[in-house]
């Protein structure tokens, strides 16, 4: 059954509207509400705040398919986590080092310091088994060594910090885990399964969890296939431009494959399940993603190793510092100190952070991978349609071949058959229609016949309307009078719609998908960012994609480009030493996503090009890709920073404790508290907000 929330209009201005909830409390999950707003709709930005039950959300043009959208989801709540951190430790720690120091029995105080610090001791003698001598095993040597002299304060004083490092770590990497797999989950939760009741047959919904190989699913109009499967009845003309980019939607019947994520624009279906649940193809780009989010980065990895490789410095310096000092208290101060908990965990948390940021503004990151290789990024290339275009068709001219046919007439005859539709050709013309003062003309009942167009009469006389194939070939309507301008509109790069009226060719409207409004300005703004090269791939004629070059500045453009053409002009680029992001959204992009440094798919994108590209846009806007540059450059900038934060005062920590000038908890003090701080830096993260 719908959920349906209670929703209030409390203010609305041009391009704001603030909405009322109900169904918000305390336990909901705003991160994932957010995400979910922000993905399945075309809000600019949301902002819940769930104590004021407040949903804040910037639009385009109209809120109402955001507000029946907000109507019908099911709020999800923040229910316990299997998998979240836990703070068991910390407590224990805590707790130590709150009692022990008012117990007089020493045996005791052993006792409650050796339970509190177990967990880190066991680890790190875990890892001097496996792995031999690590950051972990010096962390465990450390509040060893403390507890062995007695020094039951500085034994509880770092294994404290240390947990709180590690869980301020984890805590930030389940925190961008979380949402990136929110932004990328299915949406597709229940479908319509056909039963046999007493030799009746019924309709169930069913949620797409408890599926089984076999089912017949049911499938209307509007409606999004929930399973990967084959048609068994009837016939559809299905839209999976959100799997393979394709724009114009395909006709299926009987026997024909259909997969989940794609949407049935007309018609109705019924599918034998083949792949249900977590075998579907959307379900299988989900795991793809999820699986992507463990990857390392280079310089994470580096970092790894740094941090054990310079274990035996530290044990080094322990042994100068007896020497010199000639104490064991002068040992368990530099034991306190390292250069590795800064190194092992400041990295992957300000990569998470990066990524948890990117996601809540629109971006879907797939990893610490996709920042690093994006930062090294000089070169960017872009399929123009989709991307440096809206991937939309507008009416740019109409074409009248009859006297007493005006432009408006051919125009308010072909809207009054298309409005019954909702595919792209029909969305454009009747837009243009109300444009121009839509006067609607009174016809018989249209017939649409999938793939060619739509039939109907008007006036007594037959109306055609679609491709070249439909009127020439099955209707026998000669093009022949037509043909130069015919010609030259598609040698133009428009798409053409051809209307017959009695047996006639009288008109054609000619269409173009138009360019982005704010194309020019993210490419100056790679350039700002050290991109040395902007290049576009175009399938049009070399004069007509040379103009789009000039008017955004770019510096290279290959015309007449074929879609197999796209991952060799990528392999040349990089044979010439360039790093390169591509920028596609369909499902001939995905070796040119794959053969990139970094792949970066459109919100609009085809789901196969969303699971190939290490980047995706959640939203409709093109200036996002420069702003996941900026955020990929500051990134590293900040790991840069914090490394040499690390080793400027962590060597002067350990000079200090080796000299003999530090006593164990004033090390372990200013060392954990140094790593702390630079944990909180990097969970702060790099200034990033898209407009």
């Amino acid at each position: 059954m719908t959920h349906k929330n209670k929703i209030t209009l409390a203010h609305k201005s041009k391009n704001r509207a603030r909405f009322i909830c109900e169904s918000l409390n305390a336990r909901s999950d705003v991160s994932a509400i957010e995400a979910a707003i922000s993905e399945r709709t075309d809000a600019l930005s949301v902002r819940v705040n769930k104590y004021a039950k407040s949903i804040v959300v910037e639009f385009d043009k109209s809120y109402e398919k955001i507000l029946d959208f907000i109507k019908s989801y099911d709020f999800p709540t923040k229910a316990k986590d299997p998998n979240l951190p836990s703070k068991a430790n910390i407590y224990k720690a805590a707790a130590a080092l709150g009692i022990t120091p008012f117990m007089s029995n020493k045996t005791l105080k052993s006792a409650v310091t050796l339970y509190a610090t177990a967990p880190n001791l066991i680890e790190g003698a875990k890892e001097l088994r496996h792995e031999g001598v690590t950051s972990k095993v010096l962390e465990a040597t450390a509040i060893g060594t403390s507890l062995a002299m007695g020094d039951h304060l500085a034994a509880n004083s770092t294994n404290l910090m240390i947990n709180i490092g590690e869980y301020m770590e984890e805590s930030a990497s389940h925190r961008s885990d979380d949402l990136i797999k929110e932004l990328a989950k299915p949406n597709i939760e229940e479908v319509w399964v056909e039963r046999n009741l007493n030799g009746e047959k019924t309709l169930e919904k069913v949620k797409t969890e408890n599926l089984k190989k076999g089912d017949i699913v049911v499938v209307g109009a509007g409606e999004t296939i929930g399973v990967d499967g084959y048609i068994v009845e009837g016939n559809a003309d299905v839209n999976q431009v959100s799997m393979t980019g394709e724009a114009e939607p395909i006709p299926k019947a009987r026997g024909d494959r259909v997969i989940s994520g794609t949407v049935v624009d007309e018609g109705r279906i019924k599918i034998w399940a083949e792949n249900v649940g977590s075998d579907t193809a959307t379900a299988r780009i989900k795991e793809y993603i999820q699986t992507s989010l463990n990857e390392k980065s280079a310089i994470g990895v580096k970092a790894l190793k740094l941090a054990d490789k310079l274990v035996p410095v530290t044990l080094s310096l322990a042994g100068l510092s007896y020497i010199i000092n000639k104490n064991m208290n002068s040992v368990a101060s530099v034991l306190q100190a390292d250069y590795s908990c800064a190194l092992k965990l400041a990295t992957p948390v300000a990569f998470k952070s990066s990524i948890s940021k990117a996601g809540r503004n629109g971006i879907l990151v797939k990893g610490a991978k996709a920042i690093e290789a994006l930062s090294s990024v000089d070169t960017f290339v872009f399929d123009k349609t989709g991307t440096l275009t809206h991937g939309r068709l507008s009416v740019v001219e109409i074409y009248s071949f009859k006297e007493g046919f005006s432009q408006n007439d051919i125009l308010n005859l072909t809207a009054s058959a298309e409005e019954h539709y909702f595919h792209p050709v029909a969305e454009a013309i009747v837009e243009a229609a109300n444009k121009r003062g839509f006067h609607h003309i009174h016809h018989d009942e249209v017939e649409f016949i999938v793939a060619h167009g739509v039939k109907t009469a008007m006036h007594g006389k037959e109306v055609v309307i679609g491709s070249r194939h439909f009127l020439e070939d099955d209707e026998m309507i000669s093009f022949k009078a037509h043909e130069a301008l015919i010609s030259k509109a598609l040698n133009s790069g428009l798409t053409l719609l051809y209307v017959g009226y009695d047996k006639e060719l009288v008109g054609v409207i000619a269409m173009k998908d138009d360019m982005r409004e704010n194309a020019k300005d993210m490419v100056a703004k790679l350039r700002s960012l050290g991109v040395k090269e902007v290049v576009m791939l175009s399938g049009d004629i070399k004069s007509k994609a040379e103009e789009v070059a000039r008017e955004l500045g770019l510096d290279r453009v290959y015309a007449e480009c074929l879609p197999t053409d796209k991952a060799t002009i990528i392999e040349e680029l990089k044979s010439e030493g360039k790093k390169v992001a591509f920028v596609g959204d369909g499902i001939n992009d995905a070796p040119s996503l794959t053969k990139a440094n970094v792949g970066i798919s459109m919100h609009k994108g085809a789901d196969i090009a969303k699971a190939t590209a290490d980047i995706s846009l959640l939203k409709d806007d093109i200036m996002s890709v420069a702003l996941v540059k900026e955020l990929a450059n500051k990134t590293m900038d900040l790991i840069s920073s914090n490394f040499r934060s690390t080793v400027g005062v962590n060597t002067a920590i350990l000079s200090a404790a080796t000299l003999g000038m530090l006593n164990p908890i004033a090390t372990a003090m200013l060392h954990n508290g140094t790593t702390i701080w630079l944990l909180l830096n990097s969970m702060k993260g790099v200034k990033f907000k898209s407009k």
